[in-house]
């Protein structure tokens, strides 16, 4: 049995941004000890138990670097532990209402997901980092993963997400995991920002995508990230001027170490 804990970031509306959501799937075999492990990091910081912690804020009494270095600590454990990174990632500019394009990148990250299982004869559950949308469409959008699955632009009737054996919330404090998939995430999406915003500390956002590489979904003895690993929606982007932004955010992952594979074609 996998786990898989999901999250967003960049949820906000802002031209020349990507929305970012992804999935940490821990191997249940190993479930137990990472999560011990990370008890022992927070311990080894200094954290008392009740200290919630995500990418931002930085805790008390931890500087600026030990924060760093305990992000980073928890991150190296996860790919020692076996952990697979889901990740999508679509462009505001195209995806129009932030909360569909959540409930997009959802549908996404399980099919990936439940695909990834699928070559491994293994069932998992889904952990969804709970949010309130518009009408709380979620509650419903969840329930139909589980009785109906997913509908796919090139098959005519939904694809039952048989893999999957149940769709749940999960909130930062009822898991460390739910700390590790916010600080792994917020940390993908920093490092796109610096990209895409045109912003300072390019070599450090390389860093860090060059710590996130190792957890990404590979097809076995493939150094290529598959677009089960990274998804860039739509594949197609007919805008020349926004398909030069996904060829240019494609390229700093591959110049970070994560070599996406994923053709984005441009055909109007």
């Amino acid at each position: 049995m996998h786990l898989l804990y999901c999250d967003e970031s960049n949820l906000e509306h802002r031209a020349g941004d990507f929305l970012i959501y992804a999935g940490i799937s821990i191997p249940g075999n190993a479930a137990g000890a990472l999560s011990q492990r990370i008890d022992e990091l927070r311990l080894a910081f200094g954290l008392a138990p009740n200290v919630r912690l995500k990418f931002n804020p930085r805790p008390d009494g931890l500087t600026h670097h030990q924060f760093l270095e305990l992000k980073q600590s928890i991150i190296r454990t996860a790919a020692e532990y076996g952990c697979k990174l889901f990740a999508y990632a679509v462009l505001h500019d195209l995806a129009g209402d932030p909360d569909n394009a959540r409930r997009y990148g959802i549908n996404t990250v399980c099919y990936h997901f439940h695909c990834a299982l699928n070559r491994m004869n293994e069932k998992g559950i889904v952990l969804i980092d709970r949010f309130t949308d518009a009408n709380n469409e979620i509650e419903g959008h969840l329930k139909e993963k589980m009785a109906v699955g997913v509908q796919l632009h090139h098959r005519n009737t939904p694809t039952r997400l048989s893999n999957i054996v149940g769709f749940h919330y999960s909130a930062i404090g009822q898991s460390h995991f739910t700390s590790l998939i916010d600080i792994i995430v917020s940390s993908l999406r920093y490092a796109i920002n610096v990209q895409t915003r045109n912003e300072d500390n390019r070599r450090g956002a390389l860093n860090i995508l060059e710590a996130l590489s190792p957890l990404f979904f590979r097809y076995n003895g493939h150094v290529q990230v598959p677009d089960i690993g990274f998804c860039f929606s739509p594949m197609n982007v007919r805008s020349d001027r926004y398909h030069g932004l996904y060829i240019a955010l494609q390229g700093f992952l591959r110049e970070g170490s994560i070599d996406s594979g994923q053709t984005i074609t441009s055909n109007g």
